[in-house]
């Protein structure tokens, strides 16, 4: 309920400023597929994940065959050994968790090498964004892809092809977008279809005054 009340009072918002004020909107994670030095990086954290994961699952396999073998033998141990092998035990066990959360931790090796490899992307869109804004004065860029709802959007306020040929980017042909508008501004109709043609990267973007 709360988060309709939110979409709501954003819809009211919009309609108050959008007779005198231009705005548009993006779709941050279309805009990332689209590059190719994004799905890159992605590749390369996954087969770091693998890596990472396969090492610490061997490091537990290790330290449960030192349990079950401790377990079957302990009958037969002194005091003193019994005590020293479970200090081991213990031992491993702490070394494998610290080793889990130093690789996928909060700030561990995962995440810095993500925020590495992506955030300077991440951040070469935002500024291709922030200067189309200033350059075609809009007073709104809104991110279709982020958590704020969007119950309708007219695809002709949709500028991420054009931030992406800012970027220096060609269109993937494969990556064609789905949103509820009509597509056809050639003729006059309240009209709305439910599945648009795909994107024509040579057709520009219009823009809301």
């Amino acid at each position: 309920m709360k988060k309709i009340f939110f979409s709501l009072l954003f819809l009211l918002f919009i309609t108050g400023v959008s007779y005198s004020q231009k705005y548009a909107y993006v779709d941050s994670e279309y805009i990332m597929d689209n590059i190719p030095e994004y799905k890159d990086a992605q590749s390369e954290i996954d087969a770091l994940s693998k890596q990472w994961q396969k090492e610490i699952e061997q490091k537990f396999k290790e330290i449960d065959n030192l349990y079950k073998s401790f377990q079957a033998e302990s009958v037969l141990l002194p005091e003193e050994v019994k005590k020293k092998r479970e200090n081991e035990i213990i031992a491993s066990e702490k070394e494998a968790k610290d080793l889990q959360k130093k690789r996928f931790g909060k700030d561990g090796d995962l995440y810095k090498r993500r925020q590495d490899l992506v955030k300077p992307l991440q951040d070469k869109v935002y500024n291709a964004i922030e200067k189309r804004a200033q350059d075609k004065n809009y007073i709104f860029v809104f991110d279709k892809a982020g958590s704020l709802s969007i119950m309708y959007a007219d695809a002709k306020y949709d500028i991420s092809d054009d931030i992406l040929n800012d970027l220096g980017y060609k269109l993937n042909k494969a990556a064609t977008k789905t949103t509820n508008t009509n597509t056809n501004t050639n003729t006059n109709t309240d009209s709305k279809q439910t599945t648009p043609s795909p994107r024509n990267p040579n057709q520009r973007q219009g823009e809301r005054k």
